[in-house]
């Protein structure tokens, strides 16, 4: 078995794809429509669709049980494009016990995403 991608659920596509994109620098490598996949191996997929392909479960967002871990040479600037956005922190930059400057913050959907360098 090959590992793929890691789908995430949101409620808008247009929206989600626009902060991949326009604030993280992320780059679309398929667009399905309901369905966005980005280089580097992760997609994003509209939550009402999705639902139809669980046969309608409850779709459970912000369990704040896993981040989407990035990396950026300037993390002010993201910081700064990502408070404009005024989604939620969860901290502004600091330094991990290792060393490894980072930010955490929640995307609309209010999953956890997070900075570093």
């Amino acid at each position: 078995m090959k590992y793929m991608s890691v789908l995430i659920v949101v409620d808008d596509v247009i929206k989600s794809r626009y902060f991949y994109e326009t604030i993280l620098g992320q780059k679309v490598e398929v667009d399905f429509g309901e369905n966005v996949g980005f280089v580097g191996g992760f997609a994003i997929h509209k939550k009402t669709s999705f639902n139809q392909l669980l046969q309608n479960k409850h779709i459970i967002s912000g369990s704040n049980a896993f981040e989407l871990y990035f990396e950026d040479d300037n993390l002010e600037l993201i910081e700064k494009k990502v408070k404009e956005e005024k989604v939620e922190f969860i901290h502004g930059i600091v330094e991990q016990p290792w060393k490894q400057r980072v930010m955490r913050f929640y995307d609309y959907d209010n999953n956890i995403r997070g900075c570093t360098r």
